[in-house]
């Protein structure tokens, strides 16, 4: 355990980015899951719905660098692709 007063703060500090850094990755990842039991419905009105939604907290990640932004930009383009194939 932490010694000093700086280390016990650090280690304050990691565990609420911790709880907050899962928090965001789990929301994004089930707006993903959502987008693409959308499309695998052929739900093409739900599916850029739910899009939209994926793609604001996908995009947050990628800007703060809870997945790196090429990442972010990957997974956007690849939603967008499956949902333009539903036309």
């Amino acid at each position: 355990m932490a010694n000093h007063a700086s280390a016990r703060k650090r280690a304050r500090q990691d565990a609420k980015k911790r709880l907050s850094n899962r928090s965001q990755r789990t929301a994004m990842r089930t707006a993903i899951k959502k987008v693409l039991h959308a499309v695998d419905a052929g739900d093409r009105e739900r599916a850029v719905e739910a899009f939209q939604h994926a793609q604001s907290l996908i995009a947050r990640a990628g800007r703060k660098h809870l997945i790196h932004p090429n990442q972010a930009a990957r997974r956007i383009s690849r939603l967008n692709a499956k949902i333009k194939a539903l036309a």
